[in-house]
């Protein structure tokens, strides 16, 4: 510690002490490398007198005035390099020939002309040691003092054993510096932890300001989900970016190292525990059994391939229209897949195809008779349906309605749609053809024979294509602004992984024309998500009550078919099923003999393109559907700016 500080003061010194300090430092060199030469010419230790002091005078007259004219004294030590060296060997050269001219070549009386050939070796060496000796030790500790500098100084809340096994990894890290830690338990306060304080959350506001934290670390991975919400709130005034560990189960075949910390999940900031999964429900549609999903390469289809692989299937298959996303889920289940009982693995088999392809989707069926389908194949993304309704229409409903007399023809035990909240009271096409899609299979439950038809209805889940998390987050990382519709918009948030585990489990309840809705927990404000994940950032809001914040929040206005809030019943009147998240819903639908022949009027309008009509049965089809705005598919609306261009030049010639 003496020499780090000691080296630290040098270079907190002005360049002009640092030039008179390391020319001093060559002055004694000078005098040093005299007496050496002496002791070595005389072969003893010998102490100067009289006209011995000649040398050492002329030694320093002639050396720091080389040196100066050399530029010994405007190199940066901490850099030097070979250069450096060779420029140190020209100047001792230039001190050489002055040195040996006037000692050895001319003489002076009392002093050996050896003294002239000795000494300016000496001090070559001297001096070339002096300039390394520099380098390695004033270099390093320079960088490592920029370095140390340079890191964020962080808190880690938990002092227990994930905590403590964090700041070992950090110890070393040159990513971050570990100030100390926070804990909840009162008694740890004051207390020190591998020369780390222990300090109390309510002093983080302090701690901020005081050791300059610009980070906290969350080592709680075996806190609930509402424990760390309610963590989260007392960091919300601190302005500090949090990061965090993740769940204890994902921490226990190892020990805990840095590249563990990930960025905050949603399901952080909405504070909703899962509900531990019946493992009886789970199995019972694919323990041993063909599986059958589509959309296989989707958010939703692909986490459902995921829960299904760890459930020991006989046969997978995985339908996707996108070759590029079933080589993904493909590669990614080939990675993930593990050995189930008795030795026998999951047979994957990845099969591109269109559910609107009735006769690619009877092909499979009757190649591999599975006994139980998850239908997640949709167009989902509602501006994009919006303005391609038709499309959106024929994929959503005539592909649901081929894979699911399909399902009947070859004898599929259970057929599930995932569907969505968008399908109660709909304004938009993609949320009015899901609900026909749900409207068609009630109809078809009725006549179904051994196949049970049912589906499940959700909100949004959190990851998927399109969620606001990630795009919230790049924008924060851009710099802003954050983009939002409106600022009442609020909509149902839910893991990927819960939403796939409970379809799973809802299907295995049902008993044919059933409709399952998930319980979501309360809504949520999308801004006011917004805000919390710029305030978890470190960041501030930039808006008329804090015109100097970094991010400001721009409303966008709602786009084509969105709706303000979404609804999860069309009636009111949920039946409580065995498992606590899942409900079950009472929804009217139309006789199948009635529906197909308003399907078959519909699939006319559509084949045509005819917007307005489709729009028109859509309300007659589906309770509740309103449409909302001007019809904005992009093909419809060429054809009326066509219209509109040539339509009086027509008139005219005719």
């Amino acid at each position: 510690m003496p020499f780090t500080d000691s080296a630290a003061s040098l270079l907190a010194l002005p360049r002009l002490s640092k030039r008179l300090l390391v020319a001093s430092v060559d002055a004694s060199l000078c005098v040093l490398t005299v007496w050496l030469a002496y002791c070595l010419r005389l072969e003893s230790w010998h102490s100067l007198t009289g006209l011995q002091w000649l040398p050492v005078i002329a030694s320093v007259v002639i050396a720091l005035p080389v040196f100066i004219r050399f530029g010994l004294y405007r190199a940066i030590f901490r850099y030097a390099g070979w250069p450096a060296m060779v420029t140190v060997l020209k100047a001792i050269g230039v001190y050489t020939l002055f040195f040996i001219t006037m000692f050895t070549a001319i003489g002076i009386e009392g002093v050996p002309r050896t003294i002239g050939l000795i000494q300016p070796v000496l001090l070559l060496l001297a001096v070339a040691t002096t300039r390394l000796l520099a380098r390695y030790w004033l270099g390093g500790l320079y960088r490592s003092t920029l370095i140390r500098y340079a890191r964020p100084k962080v808190l880690i809340y938990g002092a227990g054993s994930a905590g403590r096994q964090l700041a070992a990894a950090l110890r070393n890290s040159a990513e971050m510096e570990v100030a100390g830690f926070l804990d909840d338990d009162s008694r740890l306060h004051g207390n020190v932890l591998n020369a780390l304080a222990i300090y109390s959350p309510a002093d983080l506001p302090g701690l901020v300001e005081t050791l300059k934290i610009s980070l906290v670390l969350l080592a709680m991975p075996s806190a609930s989900r509402k424990r760390r919400n309610e963590i989260l709130h007392l960091m919300l005034e601190s302005r500090v970016s949090v990061r965090t560990l993740p769940g204890v189960m994902e921490l226990a075949q190892g020990r805990v190292s840095t590249t563990d910390l990930r960025e905050l999940d949603i399901e952080d900031l909405l504070g909703r525990d899962p509900v531990s999964p019946n493992h009886i429900l789970l199995g019972k549609n694919i323990r041993g059994k063909v599986v059958l999903v589509t959309g296989a390469g989707g958010s939703i289809g692909s986490e459902l391939c995921r829960q299904i692989i760890a459930l020991a299937p006989a046969t997978l298959l995985l339908i996707e229209q996108s070759e590029f996303a079933l080589y993904e889920v493909h590669q990614d289940l080939v990675q993930k897949l593990a050995r189930v009982e008795e030795g026998q693995s999951v047979r994957l088999v990845p099969l591109l195809a269109s559910v609107r392809d009735e006769d690619r989707i009877r092909e499979v069926m009757d190649a591999w008779r599975p006994n139980t389908v998850y239908h997640a194949a949709a167009y989902k993304h509602v501006p994009l349906v919006e303005h391609n309704p038709a499309e959106g229409v024929k994929n959503n409903v005539w592909g649901t309605w081929i894979t699911a007399r399909a399902a009947v023809e070859f004898g599929v035990q259970d057929f599930v749609l995932i569907s969505t909240d968008k399908a109660v009271r709909p304004t938009n096409i993609m949320g009015a053809s899901k609900r026909l899609a749900e409207i068609v299979l009630q109809a078809m439950a009725d006549n179904s024979g051994a196949t049970k038809l049912s589906m499940v209805r959700f909100g949004n889940v959190l990851g998927s294509s399109g969620s606001v998390v990630p795009k919230f987050r790049q924008q924060i990382k851009d710099g802003g602004p954050i983009t939002l519709t409106h600022a009442d918009i609020t909509r149902y948030f839910m893991t990927i992984p819960e939403a796939a585990q409970l379809v799973i489990q809802a299907g295995a309840m049902a008993r044919g024309g059933d409709v399952f809705v998930l319980d979501m927990g309360e809504p949520v404000r999308i801004i006011d998500l917004a805000r919390r994940m710029v305030e978890l950032s470190g960041l501030e809001v930039k808006d008329d009550d804090n015109p100097d914040g970094e991010i400001e929040i721009q409303i966008m206005g709602l786009r084509p078919g969105e709706k303000l809030y979404e609804e999860l019943l069309i009636g009111d009147n949920p039946e409580a099923t065995s498992h606590p998240r899942i409900m079950k819903a009472h929804e009217d639908y139309l006789a199948f003999d009635v529906l197909e022949g308003k399907l078959n009027a519909l699939r006319v309008a559509l084949d045509v393109n005819d917007v307005g009509v489709v729009r028109m049965m859509l309300s007659q089809l589906i309770t509740g559907y309103q449409a909302s705005g001007d019809i904005v598919d992009w093909v419809h609306m060429e054809q009326e700016a066509d219209y509109s261009r040539s339509g009086p030049v027509n008139e005219a010639l005719s």
